[in-house]
């Protein structure tokens, strides 16, 4: 089950059905089911509390990712700056659209057990997001 919430930001998340039954795909697809899944939109500031207080960071971010997963079921917490998701959109030369469904599958894959440390691990994330917003488009 997925839940959304919203912490110091007036944005307003439309579609959640179709976005929860795309997300549901993913974690079927990547052999695993979708478990409870908090989706907190926030601003900068928020998320940068978030990430200075539980990581010991000291920067803005676009998405924190709290995995709770036990065995084949993805639960966790995604954190995502809405102001973050704004910039990296005009960045990329995407739409907003576009870019916050990358961040949310981005912390999808994350909980599917993905990583991004090396630059193999992003080679193959990007190809796992690119290859779930395709599939999202054509739903």
């Amino acid at each position: 089950m997925v839940s959304y919430f919203f912490e110091d930001t007036p944005f307003v998340f439309k579609g959640r059905r179709f976005n929860n039954q795309w997300l549901r795909m993913v974690a079927e697809s990547e052999v695993c089911r979708l478990g409870a899944l908090g989706i907190i939109f926030c601003s900068d500031r928020y998320i940068l509390d978030i990430n200075q207080k539980y990581l010991q960071h000291d920067y803005f971010t676009d998405i924190i990712t709290f995995d709770y997963r036990e065995g084949n079921v993805l639960s966790g917490d995604l954190f995502i700056s809405v102001d973050s998701v704004r910039e990296n959109a005009l960045e990329y030369g995407t739409t907003f659209e576009d870019e916050l469904n990358r961040v949310m599958v981005h912390g999808v894959l994350h909980l599917a057990g993905y990583d991004d440390h090396t630059e193999e691990e992003q080679r193959i994330m990007r190809q796992k997001e690119n290859y779930y917003l395709q599939m999202r488009a054509s739903l």
